[in-house]
């Protein structure tokens, strides 16, 4: 009887003991699957720096943010130089760092993904304002006909029109009737801010019953930097023809604008982001808005889904983004600023009403960029400056 006791309980403590043993297993490998979970967040710099009062400031404060407030490593690297082999070479200290989620803003990443992204199958990338024209065309410079978005990768564009009718929404209800509509090249990203900037001031007209009142002048530069032949197209504008307005969008296009509104003490619509500190230098108050594209709202919400296990929904997508809240502006992923409001005759409250009509469709916007949006105001469209 006493060897069929101390028997049974040698038999209990063994398994005690592979009950005990499983459990430390289960628990490894539960730690070792949390810590495959832990996300670290990168953001590596376009052509510019974190202090560009744009894109790249923009994106840094919003991803910095983010991590903050989740207690997440953070870290961004800015290339050594402006060209794809240096962009490439930042992602890839990244990824050798051990960072996981990388995001990147600006369509000069585009051929950086596509040379990137599939040979990293367990970074996650995000990409802000890269379209798929972007990608096919690097893809295929690259010799990848077939090429598509794999499914660590997000990408993000904007509906253009939308802050760019809103601006020109709000410039004529502020009271200007001059108005100039000056763009880089004529990329889609670029007509669609332009032509929704006309649909917008048209709005605007029909309703203050002033169609008759209301001019806009309209061109492309052909080149994404402002020099002295965009200046002096541009001083004819302010100068001779009285334009009192100038929406200048694409790239560095904006500072030809600026130097002929200097001189008239004229008014600038910045674009992408907030410009009011840029173009403060030309003078006091002459940025009296901005057609903003929601870069921290994107980055907020796609990290969200990020470390909250809903990649899902982003996964190997392009999406075109736009309002998604009818009253909570900053969630938006198109907007006018707010902090920096300057205008007096149209109010942030009626901007807030603007944004409520467009979301519940009761302004329409085209999007349609193959025609020029059709007006009752004076329309003067002119070929490209250069």
């Amino acid at each position: 009887m006493m060897k069929l006791i101390i028997k049974t309980m040698l038999i209990a403590l063994a398994g005690l003991a592979f009950v005990s043993c499983g459990k430390k297993e289960e628990t490894a490998k539960s730690t070792e699957s949390k810590e495959a979970t832990t996300y670290r967040v990168a953001m590596v710099t376009d052509s510019g720096d974190i202090t560009d009062q744009s894109f790249n400031q923009t994106t840094y404060q919003a991803c910095k943010l983010f991590s903050d407030t989740n207690k997440l490593e953070f870290k961004y690297y800015k290339p050594a130089g402006d060209s794809t082999a240096d962009r490439v070479a930042s992602i890839n200290a990244a990824i050798q760092d051990d960072y996981n989620v990388i995001v990147l803003p600006g369509y000069l990443f585009a051929e950086a993904i596509v040379k990137t992204a599939e040979d990293n199958s367990d970074v996650t990338f995000v990409g802000l304002d890269i379209g798929e024209g972007d990608l096919t065309g690097a893809a295929t410079a690259a010799g990848k006909e077939n090429w598509k978005l794999p499914a660590n990768v997000f990408c993000a564009v904007y509906k253009e029109e939308i802050p760019g009718f809103m601006a020109g929404y709000a410039v004529v209800k502020e009271g200007y009737k001059h108005l100039g509509f000056l763009g880089g090249m004529a990329v889609p990203a670029v007509i669609r801010f332009g032509y929704g900037f006309v649909q917008g001031a048209n709005k605007a007209a029909e309703e203050m019953g002033i169609t008759n009142e209301v001019t806009v002048e309209y061109v492309y530069g052909g080149q994404f930097f402002g020099d002295q032949t965009i200046t002096a197209a541009m001083d004819t504008w302010c100068a001779n023809l009285g334009v009192e307005v100038i929406f200048a969008c694409g790239g560095g296009i904006w500072t030809s604008a600026c130097e002929a509104l200097q001189k008239t003490n004229g008014k600038l619509v910045g674009v992408d982001t907030d410009q009011t500190a840029q173009v403060s230098a030309y003078g006091e108050n002459m940025c009296l808005t901005s057609a903003m594209k929601g870069l921290g709202a994107t980055v907020n919400t796609v990290l969200t889904a990020v470390t909250h296990g809903n990649w899902s929904e982003y996964s190997g997508k392009l999406s075109s983004l736009g309002l998604v809240s009818a009253t909570e502006l900053d969630s938006n992923f198109v907007q006018l600023p707010t902090e920096t409001w300057s205008m007096k005759n149209f109010t942030v409250d009626n901007y807030k009403a603007l944004v409520s009509d467009i979301f519940n469709g009761k302004v329409q916007i085209s999007d349609n960029i193959d025609v020029a949006p059709t007006c009752t105001i004076k329309f003067n469209q002119y070929p490209n400056i250069k």
